[in-house]
């Protein structure tokens, strides 16, 4: 079997948004307006931007991505829990059971959430030709190694397939900055 290597990609917090929030929070009608690409085909980060409030605190400024979706989601890093004041768990995304919520605040109004707010895990995108030339299936788990003056090895990364994914691996910026990670860098997924 080949050798799995992957480029990495630093996820900042983010929030995405059904259509009701959207029209909540920025006027009936509202379009998301993209603003850059990201690395997954038809996914987008927006211009638009919202105040998180939460039960210590409020973060200002975060980034909407697009397109909409069927649930809110609030993606931090553990980090930025302590300012909100949330605890929320580490989940594969769009699994909001048992998860806090926050405040959505944006120029048209808000939106209270009741859950939503997690601390994505880390994860690799990959099409199911990737999958399968490397042995691998959705929801499988697998080790990366980090080179570098502050190497290590992630583990319990993710694997998610799906025909509309191209092969790249999420962490958000408190591991990028734990490894001291570059966008773009490339890693040694450990296929035991």
């Amino acid at each position: 079997m080949s050798k799995l290597q992957v480029p990495v990609g630093i996820s900042n917090r983010h929030i995405h948004l059904t259509d009701e929030h959207v029209a909540a929070l920025f006027g009936a009608g509202h379009q998301l307006t993209k603003t850059k690409e990201l690395s997954q085909p038809g996914q987008f980060a927006c211009e638009e931007t919202l105040t998180l409030v939460g039960p210590k605190g409020k973060m200002e400024g975060v980034r909407v991505l697009g397109p909409s979706r069927k649930a809110s989601q609030i993606e931090l890093a553990a980090t930025d829990t302590f300012k909100l004041g949330v605890k929320p768990p580490v989940r594969d995304s769009g699994d909001h059971a048992g998860t806090p919520g926050v405040e959505l605040v944006g120029p048209k109004g808000s939106v209270k959430l009741d859950a939503g707010v997690i601390i994505a895990a880390r994860h690799i995108h990959m099409a199911p030709e990737d999958a399968q030339k490397y042995q691998l299936k959705d929801g499988d788990r697998v080790k990366v190694l980090v080179g570098g003056p502050r190497g290590g090895v992630l583990s319990e990364v993710l694997i998610r397939v799906s025909p509309s994914y191209l092969l790249d691996m999420h962490v958000d910026t408190d591991e990028g900055n734990a490894f001291t990670l570059a966008n773009g860098q490339i890693l040694d997924v450990i296929l035991d």
